[in-house]
């Protein structure tokens, strides 16, 4: 392992590529700053979110609103340290686990990262290859294959500038709230119920927790914690106090703004999916053809159409962010380098197999199980990267006066320590090779986290000097 000093940064052909103005209005120097949060957000409204949120809204109406809203709002703390640390440290996560903590536990978290990298892919990938057949009748083993091509779009974006791919993925996700607003003006939701939704705290059955587990993994997902904490790294702020400070604050606004919008997202899919199905007795969805299919007679041939559109928007959003945090990862922890449309074709190819292997299988049916059945997965890693990024974050060797103040640990805390105590009662309710296979991974991460610890305190990188 190389040692902190000797750290290079992630994504080298965008690190400090986006110029920030020295002079002009604030307002000026703010929208510079936007960007990574709204590549960041496309995550939270990617495929396996429609999967958690239809599941959610057909069976239970609005009662699990306030699951998003509490998702949220736990994404935007979270994703805000990860802005924190990058542009504090000068390291992304995933290099921060490998610069501080010995060889054998860092390699453990980054198998748990790339495990979960590959459960978001399938999502991305399963509902591209969804929206190709609603739009265009391209069968779904095709759609499958044809997600590959997304490679080949990523790669040539970057030869544009990083500023093009944010380009790109803010018109995706502005198509995406679009569609939605077109459907909640077809459904005509009761927003009486919405209301009450958002502000009452249930989980009316098992069922239940496991479609919340569902949502908390698609919202807070374990590969935009990595992902963020590089990609503000591709601002070119002054190297000054007053300039780092400008960069938290660009950073911190442009999050809580982009990820505002994945919550009107997030909860629209839900809010629509009460609306047309719940209301009607349609309780269990089981997949998204189906979904688009009933949405037809119930809303219109336009709310259908915007259905596939958003979905496909979607998809390629996730796709392009996917396969940076992908690079990232493996670039972070094991301080390997290969050439980037390599790594991103691996990591597609990573997805490609076991979609077309599940497809085949359940006959292209069921593809919503399969969709929350992923999310899952993404949330038993969550713990795996917010008690690191907990640490790190409220360590002064490391942050210095940027540390968490003793109100954000307690906040944090708190936050992390929710998401594992859900995650450890779903597996015990579960009781099957979930249980079996999540318990051997706690246990394993728990014990190369005791075993090798922290590295020495003469070991750690101090805080870069502004």
């Amino acid at each position: 392992m190389s040692s902190p000093e000797t750290t290079l940064p992630s994504l080298p052909e965008a690190f400090r590529s986006v110029a920030i103005p020295k002079t002009g209005t604030g307002w000026r120097r703010l929208l510079a700053f936007a960007g990574p949060g709204y590549l960041v957000s496309v995550g939270y409204m990617d495929p396996g979110n429609w999967g958690t949120d239809i599941a959610g809204g057909a069976k239970y109406g609005y009662q699990l609103l306030w699951v998003i809203l509490a998702s949220n709002l736990m994404a935007i703390l979270l994703q805000t340290l990860c802005a924190r640390l990058g542009l504090v440290t000068g390291k992304d996560l995933a290099q921060a686990c490998r610069d501080y903590y010995k060889k054998p536990a860092a390699v453990a978290l980054w198998l748990l990262c790339e495990v979960a990298i590959i459960a978001c892919d399938l999502a991305e990938v399963i509902g591209s290859a969804v929206a190709l057949n609603l739009l265009f009748g391209i069968p779904l083993l095709w759609g499958v294959l044809i997600t590959g091509l997304d490679v080949l779009l990523l790669l040539g974006l970057m030869r544009f500038g990083f500023r093009k791919i944010e380009a790109l993925v803010v018109t995706l996700v502005g198509t995406i709230a679009l569609c939605f607003a077109l459907q909640l003006f077809y459904a005509h939701p009761d927003w009486g119920g919405v209301a009450r939704g958002l502000v009452t705290p249930q989980l009316p059955d098992k069922d239940a927790l496991f479609i919340a587990l569902g949502i908390l993994g698609a919202t807070v997902m374990p590969h935009n914690l990595y992902l963020h904490s590089s990609i503000v790294q591709t601002r070119a702020y002054e190297k000054t106090d007053s300039g780092l400070r400008d960069a938290l604050r660009g950073a911190t606004l442009d999050t809580v703004l982009s990820l505002g919008m994945a919550f009107f997202v997030n909860a629209a899919i839900l809010v629509v999916a009460a609306a047309a199905f719940h209301s009607a007795g349609k309780l269990d969805v089981e997949g998204l053809e189906e979904a688009h299919v009933l949405l037809k007679p119930m809303l219109g041939g336009a709310a259908a159409t915007a259905f596939a559109v958003a979905l496909l928007a979607s998809g390629q959003s996730s796709t392009i962010t996917g396969t940076l945090a992908g690079q990232i990862v493996m670039e972070g922890f094991l301080n390997f380098r290969i050439a980037p449309w390599l790594r991103r074709l691996i990591t597609r190819t990573l997805a490609i197999v076991p979609a077309m292997v599940l497809i085949a299988a359940s006959g292209g049916k069921n593809t919503v199980d399969l969709l929350i059945f992923s999310q899952v997965v993404l949330s038993m890693q969550l713990s795996f990267a917010i008690f690191p990024l907990l640490a790190f974050t409220s360590d002064r060797r490391r942050m210095g006066e940027h540390a968490n103040p003793l109100w954000l640990k307690l906040l944090g805390g708190i936050v992390c320590t929710l998401i594992a105590g859900l995650n450890i009662k779903y597996l015990i309710d579960s009781r099957g090779p979930v249980f079996v296979l999540g318990g051997a991974a706690a246990i394993a991460a728990f014990a190369a986290w005791v075993t090798w610890g922290y590295k020495e305190k003469n070991d750690l990188a101090k805080p870069p000097q502004a």
